[in-house]
C-alpha cells in the first residue's frame, strides 16, 4: 500500500499575509485560492519541484497559529537557499553544518519553522 503526503495544514492568522510571504518571499507556487464561506477560505501553495502542498486559510486547522514546527524540504544546496531566502527578505539562519546533512531555518510572520535540508554525499 503506496501512502502518499500532498498536503500540510499551516495554521497562520492573516491568509493574505502568509500567502504574500509564501508565495513572494519563499517562492511557492500558488495553485488555489478558493472563499467558499466567511467561515471556510482555501489556499493551497506547494513549494517548486515538490510533491506535497501546504494549505493554510479560515477554517482549515483547529492548530494555533505558529503552532507548525519543523516541517522540513529537501534541497539541493544550502548555501543556495540560504542566499535566495536572504536575497528575498526572508530572515534565516545562516548555513547549519551537520554529518546528516547542511540545514537552513526560517519562520514564517506567525512563526511556524521550516528546516531545508542539502543531503550529506551518499
Amino acid at each position: 500500500m503506496d501512502m502518499k503526503i500532498e498536503l500540510v495544514a499551516i495554521p497562520v492568522t492573516d491568509v493574505d499575509r502568509a500567502k504574500s510571504f509564501y508565495v513572494d518571499q519563499v517562492g511557492f507556487h500558488a495553485d488555489h485560492d478558493y472563499v467558499l464561506s466567511p467561515e471556510l477560505r482555501f489556499v493551497q501553495l506547494t513549494p517548486p519541484g515538490s510533491a506535497c502542498s501546504v494549505v493554510l486559510g479560515v477554517g482549515i486547522t483547529e492548530m494555533a497559529p505558529g503552532s507548525q514546527k519543523g516541517v522540513q524540504m529537501v534541497i539541493d544546496d544550502a548555501d543556495a537557499a540560504h542566499a535566495e531566502l536572504s536575497g528575498r527578505g526572508v530572515e534565516c539562519s545562516g548555513v547549519d553544518e551537520q554529518d546528516w546533512g547542511r540545514f537552513v531555518y526560517f519562520a514564517d510572520p506567525d512563526g511556524n519553522t521550516w528546516s531545508l535540508q542539502q543531503m550529506p554525499p551518499r
